[in-house]
């Protein structure tokens, strides 16, 4: 299962994400991580999350977060929710088909590996794809 936070940059969907991410702690049984570039989330995120700055994992486009995404299943059997803030800047890729390819390929590797997923996008909705509407939140 896919949700996908939109909006553009300054409406709050940082502090959407982190509510997220604390409320999927107290609520889910598994581990949840939360991907991120920067540290900016750590003091707001409980520490029970794992929290993953990329700026160590560098990433060159969506496919190598794909295989980033996959290679943390394969190491935690026990993932529960994958949260990923910024998408643009966690991929280093901002081409709207691409964001689309990666949307469609989270939903079914997280139904076919049993977690949730939310994606934060900084895009306003008049410009976002039909398929980032087709997981939106709002």
């Amino acid at each position: 299962m896919l949700k996908v936070v939109l909006g553009p940059k300054g409406t709050g969907k940082t502090q959407r994400v982190i509510d997220l991410v604390n409320k999927a702690i107290d609520q889910e049984l598994g581990s949840v991580v939360c991907i991120e570039l920067g540290n900016r989330l750590t003091y707001d995120i409980s520490h029970r999350a794992r929290l993953i700055d990329v700026t160590d994992y560098p990433m060159n486009g969506y496919e190598m977060l794909r295989g980033f995404v996959a290679g943390l299943c394969a190491g935690n059997y026990d993932i529960s929710y994958i949260f990923i803030d910024s998408l643009y800047k966690v991929s280093n890729d901002k081409d709207p088909a691409e964001t689309s390819a990666f949307l469609e390929w989270l939903d079914k590797f997280s139904d076919e590996k049993q977690f949730k997923a939310a994606v934060m996008i900084s895009v306003p909705m008049e410009e976002a794809t039909d398929v980032m509407k087709k997981y939106s939140m709002d």
